[in-house]
């Protein structure tokens, strides 16, 4: 079964019930991110694998997380509450039965403003320089653990959910003939979290996630030289 890695920077009022609500047999690694409210020991307590990464930053604390891992299949969600996990299988399920190699989930409810405007210009600057037909950069995504690890991704800040998607593009991952582009969206339900997600609840991280991918010598630039 999945593991799910779940970055973790001061979640302490949110992990009791995503961990409450984390299907079975999905074994939930805990990326405390150095975090002051006692969010690691907390998330030990109630049974979660715990890894520790000092280097600030979403990415950073993904790549942890990934490189904890021990299952054949991954997925990366937030922890502040404002996905549920026991939607998880639905974006794991197709990873695990061979049909994809990454799967992302779409996000529909009460995703705050500031949020949908960054995940729309993402999805847009995404489809303009790659031909991804993506709509939405959604946080919950599940992959093959292996393959995932293969990519080499390099960026340990806000820019890591963007690299992935360019990364497999650029891979070559398979999709299905009657479905176009390296993954598909599962539309999920935004609910109000009870933390502050760095990447989708924070005007800050929304911020730096679309500067970082559209500036002169931001993450496109950034990658396309690395990949030559």
């Amino acid at each position: 079964m999945p593991d799910v890695v779940l970055p973790v920077l001061d979640e302490r009022e949110a992990i009791p019930w995503v961990l409450d609500r984390m299907p079975g047999g999905y074994e939930p690694i805990v990326v405390d991110n150095g975090s002051a409210d006692g969010s690691g020991p907390l998330a030990a307590r109630l049974g979660a694998r715990v890894v520790h990464e000092p280097q600030r930053g979403f990415g950073a604390a993904c790549w942890a997380g990934l490189a904890a891992a021990r299952a054949s299949v991954v997925c990366f969600m937030d922890c502040d509450a404002s996905f549920d996990p026991a939607e998880l299988p639905r974006v794991a399920g197709p990873v695990a039965a061979g049909e994809r190699d990454l799967v992302l989930c779409a996000c529909h409810g009460s995703w705050p403003l500031h949020a949908r405007a960054a995940n729309a210009l993402l999805a847009a600057e995404l489809r303009r320089r790659t031909g991804v037909p993506l709509r939405d950069l959604g946080p919950m995504r599940a992959a093959r653990t292996e393959a995932l690890l293969a990519l080499g991704m390099r960026d340990r800040r806000f820019g890591w959910p963007l690299e992935m998607v360019l990364r497999a593009a650029d891979a070559g991952w398979p999709a299905q003939p009657r479905r176009a582009g390296p993954a598909i969206c599962w539309p999920l339900h935004h609910r109000t979290g009870t933390g502050c997600s760095r990447r989708n609840r924070c005007r800050s991280g929304a911020a730096r996630e679309c500067a970082t991918a559209t500036r002169p010598r931001g993450l496109w630039n950034a990658y396309r030289a690395s990949a030559r």
